[in-house]
């Protein structure tokens, strides 16, 4: 293992992802040749059973919370059932799927395969078995998006985390991340937790240099990475053992152990060039932005929500002042009409970056429009209650107006980005002033 980090070159953003297909793909789904920001793996291994109850609960969850493109990948390492039929009828019914086959067994060996020919900029993996919350899947790549860390892993000894699971394997768990730490100076809580993530210009560099390809994989790779300086991520987890696990605990441990082995030689031969190692892709954390994602999203969702924050806390309180001397259904009206001009006015200016006069009556008048849009959800809400209940108390028509103005907020954002500001097209963009922001918004 002749391995030197430390020649590794500068950090590079990756181009932007094409359409076409990677080497090996069996299938793309409907709408697969949208650029992903997330590459999701599935590496399985005759999982015919559980596949698509796998796959169609990890589309629904993505669907549903995950604020940019993905694709979900379904790794097949040389099943002999009908897995890889499986895999390649969910690609042709399901948008994001993507079906992978491979004739060699290895979970380590088909992540690294797809991984490296992914082009999405975060690359993550889970069990087929899901035996991980998928509410940790936003979290645990979250700091990746933003720069902050390198890899992220989920942790299932983490003192936060809940993890229900027979003795025998949480005996196994611990006393195995109590071998890392007391051979190889680990410092990762929990190496074999199916559900970890990658920045996509960190495995091009890193994953040639992980040369397992079973089980041991995530560990070396994390010792690789932690040796490097590279940033991980540790997130805890709700984790529920699956009982049905195909897993050869014993020949899985042997073949870590031996892992350790290799690893642990290495190092302290002085393979690894360890007085040469460090950051390949510099400390400047200016220099971690990540190319691929949408720009200016990530920091127009925090304007947005402080500025809706605000918006509300306003449309409340002028709510409960109106409700004194109206009815429910007018105070509701005059109050939103006049949290919806000032939440207008401050997105305008504050979320999507639009200065001056030019157009600002315009843009009031469709937000007007998207007005109209929130008080039909209000209104329609309070009318709802009033059917049900003839004199509801007035904190139940607060909270009934709270769910209805949550609705009404996604709602918004999604109207303003799209239709009030849209985005310029980056060839519009003023070719003299390489100083300004990416996320530039045009006026009409």
């Amino acid at each position: 293992m002749d391995t030197n980090l430390g020649e590794l070159p500068a950090r590079q953003h990756l181009p932007v992802a094409s359409a076409s297909p990677r080497p090996g793909a069996a299938h793309r789904g409907p709408t697969a040749a949208r650029s992903p920001v997330l590459d999701v793996v599935i590496p399985v291994y005759n999982e015919q059973g559980g596949l698509e109850r796998c796959v169609r609960r990890l589309h629904a969850h993505l669907s549903g919370t995950f604020p940019y493109p993905f694709r979900i990948t379904v790794a097949d390492n040389a099943s002999t059932d009908l897995t890889s039929a499986v895999a390649t009828a969910l690609a042709a019914e399901l948008p994001e799927v993507e079906s992978f086959r491979l004739e060699q067994k290895g979970r380590g060996r088909a992540l690294r395969t797809v991984w490296t020919a992914s082009e999405a900029p975060v690359l993550a993996y889970m069990d087929v078995d899901l035996s991980t919350d998928l509410n940790a899947l936003l979290p645990l790549v979250a700091p990746l998006i933003s720069g902050h860390s390198d890899l992220a892993i989920g942790s299932r000894l983490a003192r936060s985390s809940r993890v229900v699971r027979g003795a025998k394997r949480e005996f196994v768990s611990r006393a195995y991340n109590l071998i890392l730490r007391g051979s190889l100076a680990a410092r990762f809580s929990d190496a074999q937790c199916g559900f970890k993530a990658i920045r996509g210009d960190v495995a091009q560099r890193l994953l040639p240099m992980v040369e397992d390809g079973g089980w041991f994989f995530d560990t070396e790779m994390l010792v690789l990475a932690e040796r490097a300086g590279l940033r991980i991520h540790e997130i805890p987890v709700d984790w529920v053992d699956d009982p049905d696990s195909s897993v050869d605990l014993v020949r899985t441990a042997a073949d870590d152990l031996r892992g350790v082995w290799r690893v642990g030689r290495a190092l302290a031969t002085g393979r690894l060039a360890l007085d040469r190692l460090r950051r390949p892709f510099g400390d400047d954390p200016r220099d971690r932005e990540l190319s691929g994602v949408p720009a200016g999203l990530a920091r127009q969702l925090v304007g947005f929500c402080v500025v809706g924050g605000l918006s509300t806390l306003a449309y409340l309180g002028l709510f409960f002042l109106f409700r004194l001397g109206l009815g429910a259904q007018p105070a509701n009206a005059l109050a939103l009409l006049l949290s919806a001009l000032a939440n207008t006015a401050a997105n305008r200016r504050l979320t999507f970056g639009v200065r001056g006069r030019d157009r600002a009556v315009r843009h009031q008048a469709q937000g007007l429009v998207v007005f109209a849009i929130g008080l039909a959800l209000t209104g329609g809400s309070l009318a709802a209650l009033h059917a049900a209940t003839p004199d509801p108390a007035h904190g139940t028509e607060l909270a009934v107006l709270v769910a209805a103005n949550l609705a009404a907020t996604v709602l918004r954002f999604l109207l303003f980005r799209a239709w009030l500001f849209p985005e310029r097209p980056a060839a519009h963009a003023p070719a003299h002033d390489p100083a300004a922001p990416d996320d530039v918004r045009s006026a009409a």
